[in-house]
């Protein structure tokens, strides 16, 4: 089976396909299809944002598609970064920058108060138009330094509750069983395998 994600974030590609190989569904990005209109993501909600981007893919396309609209909620913060997760920093700017500003934003909170959250919803907008979203979540808290190499966005700061370590130290199959994206991309293929309703 082939879908099309609505992303052209090579790391995200890459572990929702590693994800959903094992139930046979074949995942194309969005570099495939040059000329591939990008959503705005303009919506005050995950699943507002993702149903966004799965639909404009879905349209474009004409494949059954998914997007992903993930983020870091900080307790301390109020939320914060939550849907501006992605852009924290000001548009265009780096993962890095993004990081910068959430230390400084944390730097007076106590370690013990440095609770958050990452929260995925993935939206699978099938060749009909029917619409299904699916969320994960996994809770750990907010490092004053980095750690580890690998992962992408606020992972080097992630110390996760079940890990004991920070998604970029965690190997790809130790942080997939237990992430958001993961936990989300499950619930959608155990659907498409099993409970389909």
């Amino acid at each position: 089976m082939q879908w099309v994600m609505a992303s052209r974030n090579s790391h995200k590609c890459r572990e929702a396909a590693e994800i959903l190989a094992p139930f046979g569904i074949a995942l194309l990005s969005l570099d495939a299809f040059p000329g591939a209109p990008e959503p705005p993501e303009d919506r005050d909600t995950f699943e507002g944002n993702a149903i966004q981007k799965a639909e404009s893919a879905r349209d474009f396309t004409r494949l059954a598609a998914i997007a992903d609209d993930s983020g870091i909620v900080v307790d301390a913060l109020e939320g914060a970064p939550g849907v501006h997760s992605a852009y924290f920093a000001g548009p265009g700017r780096s993962d890095d920058d993004n990081n910068r500003l959430l230390v400084e934003r944390l730097a007076d909170v106590p370690d013990d108060r440095r609770t958050a959250a990452y929260i995925c919803v993935i939206a699978l907008v099938e060749l009909d138009g029917t619409v299904r979203t699916f969320t994960g979540e996994t809770r750990g808290r907010i490092l004053r330094s980095p750690r580890g190499s690998g992962g992408f966005g606020y992972d080097p700061f992630f110390l996760s509750d079940e890990l004991g370590v920070t998604f970029a130290e965690a190997p790809a199959g130790e942080k997939h069983a237990v992430s958001h994206r993961g936990r989300a991309l499950r619930a959608l293929a155990e659907w498409m395998t099993g409970g389909k309703k």
